[in-house]
């Protein structure tokens, strides 16, 4: 049985909605926007490691085989699956991503501005939460 944090979902829009305040609507062009489902995909990736981005060990399937399958990231929909590993490689190092995972990010269908919008709304969200880190511990 899966567990989907709801509150992540809720912050990730929160972020994003305050991100597209700071920057007013009529900044974001028409085509840099993504869906509710697209926006899921990338609150959840931030739970995930950059180790799911790889395909499994021969050690690793071994052992999934004695105790048991691990849990699988990965998506069925090669466009969500192109979100979430750009999604995952945001969250863990913001803009610097290798330049083919990007070209395989815009090959799936996304824009240049889509793109720019989901990093955007990472860094804000990583930003606030390292803000309220640092108020917490004062």
């Amino acid at each position: 049985m899966a567990y989907v944090a709801f509150q992540e979902i809720g912050a990730a829009r929160a972020a994003f909605d305050a991100a597209t305040a700071e920057q007013g609507a009529a900044a974001i062009p028409p085509d840099a926007r993504l869906s509710a489902l697209e926006w899921q995909v990338v609150a959840l990736a931030r739970r995930d490691r950059v180790s799911s981005l790889r395909a499994p060990s021969r050690l690793g399937r071994a052992l999934g085989s004695i105790f048991g399958e691990t849990r699988n990231p990965r998506l069925a929909d090669p466009s969500l699956e192109a979100l979430r590993r750009m999604a995952v490689l945001s969250w863990h190092h913001g803009y610097s991503v290798p330049s083919h995972e990007v070209r395989a990010f815009l090959a799936a269908g996304y824009s240049p501005d889509q793109y720019e919008l989901m990093v955007d709304s990472i860094a804000t969200a990583l930003a606030g939460s390292r803000r309220s880190t640092r108020i917490a511990a004062a």
